[in-house]
């Protein structure tokens, strides 16, 4: 096991990657820039290395100032958490040359992954479904429109670097293609630095499903399902589960582990689907790190998500057999983000009142605290609250009543459009798709 980590990056996920190394015995370095000098993780870290920059993500994104901090501190390991470093092949390789594990999956496993269309043809061959599209990479408009046509419209262009949503243009028809595709193509290159595009069929009415997945390079072990459809701007703001019967989540659950042992994957990672209408998946993406809503699976599977990931790291073996994997009752995480809930533009600022809620089942994942200063500079992520109990109406219940406890003073927050959400009768029959927010107008009043 490891003597030291460090951990490159901020906020919420630095705390709770803090809290797993310490339940380990391991010590805890924490880098930070100008704006987190007095931050929650950097306080509780055992040690802290400062890396000054003018630009606020700079001292997070500088990979030689990183490899750096972690030799000149002694640390056997790096932890990426999510965001910033966690999915770029260099800062893992770099790593590896100067003789530190990269809490994750090698250099060459990020590089396939993050290239979608690699990513694609490697789950083709492990057994996966995945939506029709174009058989690589296409730049031709005259080309993209002959190939539509044969996958049939409505069509995606996504970038094959991509992420976030960046890059990505639903095409209806052939006379849409040319500036669709220079639209896409321009985004991916100021983005990614990479202009490549492909097609894909595009999924009406579907759904955000994705699986958990932990892997030691051999072998590999799935966790359940999460249900994600409800974002805005492709960003996921209410995460819960279990959603599939016992009898789809082992089917899909084979062939995720199946995909994770066909790369050599070691690590946590998240397999992303997108489900139509009729209940067909098609697979999306890999999540080749820690999820923000790792928190709903370790609740209702009862386990660390974020030790496990670190103890493979550290050359462990999985010690659980599929069998050992029990789901229990249901949980769901909100994303508790400094922003206008009418409007979700970011709302940075000083916290002078800060009181989270607390009881059975209710957990709170934040850095945030009472004289806490929110900057402008990174994302509006404040606070995350998961909330589990035997039912999803329960858990409903449950989450509201943690909801109307918290007080904030100093920031807007999504809390109210949360409460909206919470009370909307869709969602409550679970007649949700990735189009909710667009569909339900009405919920951005705040409720």
């Amino acid at each position: 096991m490891f003597r030291r980590v460090l951990i490159a990056n901020r906020g919420e996920i630095a705390l709770r990657i803090i809290r797993s190394l310490h339940s380990l015995g391991i010590e805890a370095v924490m880098i930070y820039g100008r704006e987190d000098r007095i931050s929650t993780p950097v306080r509780l870290a055992d040690e802290s290395v400062f890396i000054p920059r003018d630009d606020p993500l700079a001292s997070y994104l500088d990979i030689e100032a990183i490899v750096t901090a972690a030799k000149d501190v002694g640390a056997d390991a790096v932890h990426p958490g999510y965001g910033f470093l966690a999915e770029n092949p260099t800062f893992a390789r770099r790593l590896s040359e100067e003789g530190i594990i990269f809490i994750g999956p090698s250099s060459d496993v990020l590089k396939l992954l993050g290239d979608k269309i690699t990513a694609r043809e490697a789950m083709v061959k492990a057994g996966l479904p995945v939506a029709k599209g174009s058989p690589g990479p296409i730049s031709n408009p005259e080309e993209a429109s002959q190939i539509a046509t044969d996958i049939g419209f409505p069509v995606i262009i996504k970038a094959a670097a991509g992420g976030g949503g960046i890059g990505m243009q639903v095409v209806e028809s052939a006379d849409e293609f040319e500036s669709a595709m220079k639209l896409c193509q321009g985004r991916a290159l100021s983005a990614f630095g990479d202009d490549r595009v492909f097609l894909e069929k595009f999924i009406q009415g579907a759904q955000h499903i994705e699986f958990q997945v932990l892997g030691d390079g051999k072998d590999a072990i799935h966790f359940g399902e999460r249900f994600c459809s409800i974002q805005r701007r492709h960003q996921k703001i209410l995460e819960e589960g279990p959603w599939l019967s016992e009898e789809i989540r082992n089917e899909i659950g084979d062939k995720v582990v199946a995909g994770a042992k066909a790369v050599g994957y070691c690590g946590l990672a998240t397999f992303e689907f997108l489900r139509d209408s009729t209940g067909e998946f098609y697979f999306l993406e890999v999540n080749p790190r820690v999820q923000v809503e790792h928190t709903v699976t370790e609740m209702i599977t009862g386990t660390d998500l974020v030790s496990m990931g670190i103890r493979v790291a550290s050359g462990e073996p999985i010690k659980l057999l599929q069998d050992d994997i029990l789901i229990r009752g249901h949980a769901i995480q909100v994303r508790l983000n400094a922003e206008n809930p009418v409007t979700l533009s970011p709302s940075p600022g000083k916290l002078w009142e800060c009181h989270w809620p607390g009881g059975p089942g209710v957990r709170i994942d934040t850095h945030a605290h009472t004289g806490y200063d929110m900057p402008a500079s990174f994302d509006s992520l404040l606070a995350k609250l998961i909330v589990w109990a035997p039912t999803r109406e329960e858990s409903i219940s449950k989450l509201n009543a943690a909801l109307s406890e918290i007080k904030l003073l100093g920031v807007d927050t999504l809390i109210p459009l949360h409460q909206a959400i919470l009370s909307e009768s869709d969602f409550r029959k679970r007649n949700i798709t990735i189009h909710y927010l667009e569909n339900h107008p009405d919920l951005l009043s705040g409720g």
